[in-house]
């Protein structure tokens, strides 16, 4: 007789821990949706920067300034790394959205599987799960992360892969070079 009280409460108690988990994966996707909204502050201070080349842009070619136009070649060159600091820090915030998108998405996905008892419990649907990460994966360090997570990798040893197959040091930049994506 208290073999099924202990099968309904070992039941019971690995539900409230599934729905512990779901409420967990819900509270992360919030969170990874502020952060994205936070991100959007960064926007602004790219709108500020264009704004004042715009205005600088302007002040050159209006000005019947003598000074203003002995001083037309260092004013360029300083609007010049004002629009690349500009550029870089526009696909920081795009490769941060693209990022935070895909953790969004994908902790979405684990919720809705662990919310369902059939497929929670059900491996193929896990690996299904797996594969629809990986196969929506657009950048090649998230595959890369993934494929070192999935094979054991411990997030530590995965964000080291990460820095030493995809950080770039001072070194490696180069001011005249800007990828547009």
């Amino acid at each position: 007789m208290t073999e099924p009280a202990l099968d309904t409460n070992i039941t019971q108690l690995e539900w409230q821990q599934v729905r512990s988990t779901i409420n967990l994966l819900t509270l992360a996707v919030s969170q990874i949706e502020c952060t994205m909204t936070d991100g959007e502050k960064s926007v602004a201070e790219l709108t500020k920067s264009f704004s004042y080349i715009a205005e600088q842009i302007s002040h050159l070619t209006d000005s019947s300034d003598k000074q203003a136009a002995n001083n037309f070649s260092s004013q360029a060159q300083e609007i010049h790394k004002s629009i690349i600091s500009s550029i870089v820090a526009f696909q920081f915030y795009d490769r941060l959205s693209q990022r935070l998108d895909h953790v969004k998405r994908d902790l979405g996905w684990l919720s809705e599987l662990m919310s369902d008892p059939n497929s929670a419990n059900n491996p193929s649907a896990w690996e299904r799960l797996q594969n629809d990460i990986k196969s929506n994966y657009s950048m090649e360090e998230e595959r890369l992360m993934f494929e070192h997570i999935m094979n054991g990798a411990s997030v530590n040893e995965a964000l080291e892969i990460y820095r030493h197959h995809f950080e770039k040091t001072d070194e490696d930049d180069s001011d005249d070079e800007v990828e547009l994506f």
